[in-house]
């Protein structure tokens, strides 16, 4: 043991703690998270996932409706609705540990994004990112190269089925900031 730390001494680590030591930059950009949602989204791709999220069946792929989503997962499609551009970020240079929390960012046009995050509140930030982890349960994004995530095809024609008023009080948790902000 190191008497300093309380841990296994370097030469004495699993091939997990190895493989964690190795991947501290990895960590700090939220990759294992990342790598989860990303998996997600290629499980209900490839094995056609029922919108319910139950096993592999021959539903069309993205069988979901709008009654079946949770709040904010409604919110997320709806501001995805034009360009369907999602990125799953964390801010590590942020002061506060909430404001650090990966968190999901619509890009509404070329020029703007909509943050779903609140550093006041870290409960909304996660509630957003369960919300975006429901849509990529049920097919309805595609997960491309690293942070950067797609609405499926069905995803977007659900989106515009959403009406801005029943969103309205999820978007207005978000912030929205142009593209050099």
């Amino acid at each position: 043991m190191n008497e300093h730390l309380g841990s296994p001494p370097v030469e004495n680590l699993s091939p997990v703690d190895n493989y964690l030591h190795g991947s501290w930059e990895a960590l700090g950009q939220g990759a294992p998270m990342l790598v989860a949602l990303a998996q997600l989204c290629s499980e209900a791709w490839v094995l056609h996932r029922r919108s319910s999220g139950g096993a592999p069946d021959d539903s069309p792929l993205g069988a979901v409706t709008t009654s079946e989503l949770e709040p904010e997962s409604l919110a997320i499609l709806y501001a995805a609705r034009e360009r369907g551009i999602i990125e799953v970020r964390a801010v590590n240079s942020a002061f506060d540990a909430a404001a650090r929390l990966l968190a999901v960012y619509v890009e509404l046009d070329e020029e703007r994004t909509i943050a779903f995050r609140d550093a006041k509140s870290p409960e909304v930030t996660l509630r957003f990112l369960a919300g975006f982890r429901n849509l990529c349960e049920r097919g309805l994004i595609l997960h491309h190269i690293f942070r950067d995530f797609s609405l499926s095809p069905h995803a977007f024609e659900i989106a515009r089925t959403i009406s801005k008023t029943d969103v309205q009080v999820y978007l207005d948790m978000a912030t929205e900031f142009g593209l050099h902000d």
